[in-house]
């Protein structure tokens, strides 16, 4: 089983050191191993579950809502509903941003035009 010094987990998720304890802190990353002089190391686990808060962070969802989600996986496999459910509803919403987006970017492109027929 490999294991990432926190370095090579900034390196890969993007995450900052701050937020890696942050997130460790509140129960979003549960408590990470460390070796024998107290440093911490990573798992490949803790790395593909940064990689899915990761996604969720990036597509909007509030870290209450993170909070849920990992209470729910942490619960084990009878919360898979629940789980679907809350990713059902992130899914909604990301899909209104990504609607929101794209009628501004009509506005973004009817303003280039506009502009290139002024020249």
């Amino acid at each position: 089983m490999s294991v990432y010094t926190p370095a090579e987990v900034v390196e890969e998720t993007g995450f900052t050191l701050d937020t890696l304890r942050y997130y460790e802190k509140i129960g979003l990353l549960e408590p990470v191993g460390r070796n024998a002089a107290g440093q911490r190391r990573f798992s490949e686990q803790d790395v593909g579950w940064l990689g899915m808060i990761r996604c969720l962070r990036d597509t909007g969802m509030p870290i209450a809502a993170m909070l849920r989600f990992a209470e729910l996986v942490r619960a084990g496999d009878h919360t898979i509903p629940d789980r679907i459910r809350l990713l059902e509803e992130h899914d909604q919403q990301v899909q209104g941003q990504i609607a929101n987006l794209t009628e501004r970017q009509k506005y973004i492109h009817h303003k280039i035009s506009y502009y290139r027929s002024v020249l």
